[in-house]
């Protein structure tokens, strides 16, 4: 577990002045924890089963010559959870890993016939654990999705400054790095800008687009933004939308106090 009840959290549980409460929700990409009035909640970890469990995606030995991206598994490999309050946006953005692949030859028992090589891959859906600190006083929002693609837009030489010197940056660098990806739908895409959007028009790279973002995160996009998991899992049929083990599941840890949040927290 890479979480702990921060201390001070810890004795208001001891006093009396907290509750410490689980919310666990899964499946649909959309959920909201309630937050009662004249209360607030703060979350302090969040225990992540991604989905794609229990399933196995088998790919021939054509797909092994050479780099190449995975097929029908790509989509659970990058997995994002957001938290909205109201006034402030967290999200955070999941590599999931996959099982070594396992290569058998294909045999059909009616013909006797060897086949050719397969591959059989698995996504690893080990809980993550994470600490975090969202303190709301108003109900929290939970997105969780799925991502396919990050799209660079552009590229561009950053040049030397006093915040991005040679040598220890890309500053003056010949590199051509990424200062503009794209994620979410093609015509509206939340548009990540680097080293930053203020930087950005300072920097000579252009007018900052519409969308424009200092943070990487994906919006809702059927195809290159967040897609709500059992959406994907619909697409390859009732019998893993339906499995418990195809699912994703998320379980907050929070302290509720009773009380309005005090303007100092210490």
């Amino acid at each position: 577990m890479s979480w702990s009840i921060p201390t001070r959290i810890e004795e208001d549980f001891i006093s009396g002045k907290a509750q410490y409460r689980t919310f666990q929700t899964g499946v649909g990409g959309q959920s909201i924890l309630p937050v009662p009035n004249n209360a607030y909640a703060v979350v302090f970890g969040y225990d992540f089963s991604p989905a794609g469990g229990g399933i196995s995606f088998v790919r021939g030995i054509g797909a092994e010559v050479g780099p190449s991206l995975s097929g029908q598994s790509r989509f659970f490999e990058t997995q994002q959870i957001s938290f909205y309050t109201g006034t402030d946006f967290y999200p955070f953005i999941h590599h999931i890993n996959k099982t070594d692949n396992i290569a058998v030859r294909s045999f059909n028992p009616a013909t006797g016939v060897t086949g050719g090589i397969l591959n059989y891959e698995e996504i690893d859906s080990t809980p993550i654990s994470r600490q975090v600190y969202i303190t709301s006083d108003k109900d929290i929002t939970i997105s969780v999705g799925l991502i396919l693609d990050s799209v660079v837009a552009s590229a561009n030489n950053i040049p030397q400054t006093n915040r991005t010197p040679a040598l220890l940056t890309y500053g003056g660098s010949p590199q051509a790095v990424a200062t503009q990806s794209d994620f979410g739908p093609a015509a509206s895409p939340i548009q990540f800008m680097q080293p930053s959007p203020k930087d950005y028009q300072d920097f000579g790279f252009g007018l900052l687009p519409n969308g424009a973002s200092g943070q990487s995160f994906a919006t809702p996009d059927a195809t290159r933004g967040l897609l709500d998991p059992s959406v994907y899992l619909t697409s390859l049929g009732a019998t893993f939308r339906d499995a418990a083990a195809a699912n994703y599941f998320l379980n907050l840890h929070y302290a509720l106090y009773t009380s309005t949040i005090p303007e100092q927290r210490g």
